[in-house]
């Protein structure tokens, strides 16, 4: 049964705006890049959250790589952020980029967060992209500071999407959940499971967003034109996660939201 179609990116004529958000762990672009390439660019992003992109050596030229073979330019991120990375296309005027490394337990992989503010049709938004912790206690922890990490970043609407080695039930996954929507669960599209590519049995990649933007579809894409099923398990050991988010016209000139209780 073929899939309802996800909407294409654009501007609406009240001026809110149609985006493409791609969440993706690219395995640091160790198995097949073609087809890793095949796979973003066929999405039609206007907006990637990378994990596990190149770190070592000449990570910059890797990720450039990636950038030109998917249409797309390098936002932030990278090895300076630990593995998560932002790509956007043409479509998204940059405003600021941080990118962050979290405090890192011994023995443990160091994390961080690729953070932007970006302008499309006019609206700030905020992105972070993340790889939280395989041990629990840590994953918890980041997940607190990435909810920190939205209050300083001062805008109205934010993007959030990740590999959280959580699954909805889990606690770091709750508390992302309990202030944003987890795009999957709102307006489920596609497929659901994400992790192993070649055998799905887990959900731990997900797209989140402020209440103040609707989420139109959200899942696991398939029947990708010019991608095959080979390709998805050839990219990389995650299936990607795909959403198409309308962001209202206008920003109120709040500074950002307060948790809740």
């Amino acid at each position: 049964m073929a899939m309802t179609e996800l909407p294409d990116s654009r501007t609406e004529p009240d001026g809110s705006a149609v985006i493409r958000v791609l969440s993706y762990n690219i395995r640091s672009m160790r198995d097949d890049r073609e087809a890793l390439a095949r796979v973003i660019r066929a999405c039609a992003p206007d907006l990637v959250f990378i994990q596990e992109a190149p770190r070592f050596f000449r990570w910059r030229k890797r990720a450039a790589w990636l950038a030109a073979h998917t249409d797309l330019v390098v936002l932030s991120g990278g090895a300076t952020a630990a593995g998560p990375l932002l790509l956007c296309s043409l479509r998204a005027t940059v405003e600021r980029t941080e990118d962050l490394l979290l405090p890192r337990t011994p023995g443990l992989h160091r994390r961080g967060f690729a953070t932007a503010v970006v302008r499309i049709a006019g609206t700030r938004i905020g992105l972070l992209s993340c790889h939280l912790s395989l041990r629990h206690e840590e994953r918890v922890v980041q997940a607190d500071l990435l909810l920190d990490r939205l209050d300083a970043m001062a805008v109205e609407h934010v993007i959030v999407a990740g590999d959280l080695n959580d699954a909805p039930e889990g606690k770091a996954f709750q508390l992302l959940a309990g202030r944003l929507q987890d795009g999957r669960s709102v307006r489920p599209w596609g497929g659901e499971l994400t992790f192993p590519a070649h055998d799905p049995r887990l959900r731990i990649d997900a797209v989140f967003a402020s209440r103040g933007i609707e989420v139109l579809g959200c899942g696991v894409p398939s029947g990708l034109p010019g991608v095959t099923e080979q390709d998805l398990r050839a990219a990389t050991d995650h299936l990607p996660v795909l959403a198409a988010l309308r962001v209202p016209a206008l920003s109120s000139p709040t500074t950002g939201h307060p948790r809740p209780a």
